[in-house]
């Protein structure tokens, strides 16, 4: 194994852990290899991944089903909660696609777990926003437009 194998494995680790509760810059991290003349391709495809799966253990928490452990344990707040559960009712799994937003990402994956919306339908539409997010990076990394 050498050193590059290294980087994407962290890179799926940090991109997964990026989409739950753990604060970490998934972003930052895919620039920084992105600058490092690592496989743009390969780049994209293991954050993707990573972070839909972080995503996906979300909804999968949310599945369970008791709000009082989305405040209690995970600090989410009741008014984020309850802001997420409206965009949830009103366009059901569509709410996926945007899971990959700061700040209410997380939530809206719990929200959908909790609505019980199809999983594969929210795996898909999650892929799609978090993989078209890292795109965005990516290109603008590779034209040097700074991102942060």
């Amino acid at each position: 194994m050498e050193w590059t194998d290294l980087g994407y494995i962290g890179l799926l680790v940090v991109s997964f852990l990026s989409a739950t509760i753990i604060p970490f810059s998934s972003d930052a991290v895919l620039a920084v290899m992105v600058g490092l003349n690592y496989q743009v391709f390969l780049l994209w495809l293991v954050a993707s991944a990573g972070n839909t799966l972080g995503g996906m253990t979300n909804y999968y928490i949310g599945k369970l089903g008791k709000t009082q452990w989305l405040s209690k344990y995970l600090k989410i707040s009741e008014q984020k909660i309850e802001r997420a559960t409206l965009i949830v009712k009103k366009y059901t799994s569509w709410a996926a696609f945007l899971s990959w937003l700061p700040g209410i990402g997380d939530a809206l994956a719990l929200v959908l777990g909790m609505f019980k919306a199809d999983a594969a339908r929210v795996w898909i539409l999650m892929f799609l926003g978090k993989s078209l997010r890292y795109a965005v990076i990516i290109i603008l990394v590779k034209f040097g437009i700074s991102i942060f």
